[in-house]
């Protein structure tokens, strides 16, 4: 009797489709259970109608993301039929605070589970498409099965958030903060640099509050004996990316005191002068309304601190326009702030009720076209203090991490600057290089002087 070659087994593979939804916290859950699937021999899938099975990765933050989860769970099921849920809006209780949402909107899936849940989704999968029994199979790289293109990827530290910011559920679908172990992250970052990655994008709900919960405590690298916190941890990955030539850099780093130790390091430009900081406001009304850390004045003091440390430190921040109760005079010193804080790269929200967020109980509910315009003027206020800024690049030569590059670059190709993370940010797009034997690589840096400037984005000439 015959036996299965490995590449028949492979061809025989049960294959799962996956849509991935929601913010990095979200695609690093997905690249958990993917590597996983290739690990035990499963294949993925293009299409839904070629699926045994499609998993659904769903974020439910605010009502736009629910609407857009719901409408993919309800496409996978529509083309394929057999679909497993997870992520957080599979922790969202149904109508009137009972039951599931998911289940109530589309109770024939096969399965519901909460975010960060590698195993339930494994067990819910074993159960309706049993694992290949394959002795060949090898299939799954050091680093794990990632979702980005091959030269950056996101590095998860920990998992939930221990704030209660009123307008947020964050808490109640992913937990408290729970810190992941200090040599478990540095050896995936090791991994992850091996295999090519120039930039590692360190995320979490709340970057700066790592190790809080264990109380810092001491674990080991390398043999080494290494703090659970956001100060070693940072020095340790600016080690292991420099012989790579690598960037790291830190997004969700609330501005607490203790930040002013890590901005030495961006000096040295592998851990880069680049901190996201969601500071969501600057009146302290507000702010006391949403159960934010800080205050406006002080956060104004922390970012003179952190310029005069590290003079290119580039700021990237979001607020939300229209909260309960937000006067025209709060939403004033919010424009005030802007204006004085130079955000170098804001973004912002109109306030949206998001179910079970305690801010729907707060008095002052304003209308929604309020909301909207107010919104819009802070959007007009933060793109002009962006423009001014990016006007002062020009001249300057900067390093580029290229992420498009047809043709080798010979006729231009697009990147990003220190100060651009990705899908969030600007980006620098490259002319075409000015020698014939100049080329443009995907994931290789290149040198450019800045010579122009629109809208979000910097036009560079390759050198």
């Amino acid at each position: 009797m015959p036996q299965d070659t490995p590449t028949d087994s492979v061809a025989s593979a049960p294959k799962i489709g996956f849509v991935s939804l929601g913010c990095p916290k979200a695609l690093t859950d997905s690249e958990l259970i993917l590597t996983q699937l290739g690990a035990e021999g499963y294949a993925t899938s293009k299409t839904f109608a070629g699926a045994d099975l499609v998993i659904v990765n769903t974020c439910g933050f605010i009502d736009d993301a629910v609407k857009e989860s719901l409408d993919a769970i309800g496409e996978a099921l529509a083309e394929n039929g057999k679909v497993i849920v997870t992520g957080c809006l599979g922790a969202k209780a149904g109508a009137g605070g009972s039951g599931n949402l998911v289940r109530q909107m589309h109770p024939s899936v096969l399965a519901v589970t909460g975010p960060h849940a590698t195993q339930e989704v494994m067990d819910a999968v074993h159960r309706h498409v049993p694992k290949p029994h394959d002795p060949f199979v090898d299939l799954v790289p050091p680093q794990g099965i990632k979702l980005t293109p091959k030269h950056y990827a996101y590095l998860k530290i920990s998992e939930g958030c221990n704030h209660r910011c009123t307008f947020c559920i964050i808490p109640s679908l992913r937990g408290d903060l729970v810190s992941r172990p200090v040599g478990d992250v540095l050896g995936e970052a090791r991994r992850l640099f091996e295999s090519g990655v120039k930039e590692l994008l360190v995320v979490s709900q709340d970057t700066s509050a790592y190790g809080v919960d264990v109380k810092y405590r001491t674990g080991f690298w390398d043999g080494k004996p290494v703090r659970t916190r956001m100060l070693d941890l940072c020095e340790q990955a600016r080690r292991l990316a420099e012989p790579f030539g690598a960037w790291v850099r830190l997004h969700y780093v609330y501005p607490y005191p203790h930040v002013d130790e890590v901005v030495p390091l961006m000096a040295s430009g592998v851990i880069l002068p680049y901190l996201d900081v969601p500071f969501q406001h600057a009146h302290p009304d507000v702010l006391k309304r949403m159960k934010r850390p800080a205050s406006g004045e002080r956060n104004l003091e922390r970012l003179q601190r952190w310029r005069e440390i590290c003079p290119e430190i580039v700021v990237r921040s979001t607020f939300i326009a229209g909260f309960p109760g937000e006067t025209e005079a709060e939403f004033e010193t919010l424009l005030d702030f802007m204006r004085e804080a130079q955000i170098d790269r804001a973004g912002c929200f109109a306030y949206s009720p998001v179910q079970g967020a305690a801010a729907n109980e707060l008095p002052g509910a304003l209308p929604a076209e309020v909301r909207e315009e107010r919104r819009a003027r802070f959007m007009a206020v933060a793109e002009a203090v962006s423009a001014a800024k990016l006007a002062r690049r020009v001249g300057a030569t900067m390093q580029v991490l290229v992420d498009s590059a047809p043709a080798l670059g010979r006729r231009g190709a697009v990147g990003r600057s220190y100060a651009d993370a990705p899908e969030i940010d600007g980006r620098v797009t490259l002319l075409a290089p000015q020698k014939a034997s100049t080329q443009l690589r995907v994931g290789e840096f290149a040198r450019a002087r800045i010579v122009g400037a629109q809208g979000h984005d910097l036009i560079g000439q390759p050198i």
